[in-house]
């Protein structure tokens, strides 16, 4: 399943996330979801602790002026990898 969270990490319910995302499972954080990508933040230590892959949309971070503070433990994706994880799971979960 492909789950992407649109939402600030503030704003959302990463615990409900956590228990949904699993093992073959990818996470793409998108819009403002990209601060839960922040290196050293709560959110990415919890996010970190699932199964499902770790992916954050560039266009996003860039547009926020984050590039420098994104995490090295999750992988950068442009709107290309987005369109291969969306045709890689057949069901999505937007959070």
């Amino acid at each position: 399943m492909l789950h992407t969270l649109l939402h600030s990490p503030a704003h959302c319910d990463l615990e409900s996330l956590l228990l949904m995302a699993g093992a073959g499972d990818d996470l793409l954080l998108l819009q403002d979801g990209v601060l839960a990508a922040l290196a050293g933040s709560h959110a990415l230590m919890r996010l970190s602790e699932s199964e499902a892959t770790l992916w954050v949309l560039d266009e996003d971070v860039q547009a926020r002026g984050l590039a420098g503070q994104i995490s090295t433990r999750v992988q950068s994706v442009d709107y290309t990898g987005f369109v291969t994880l969306t045709i890689r799971h057949q069901q999505q979960m937007v959070w």
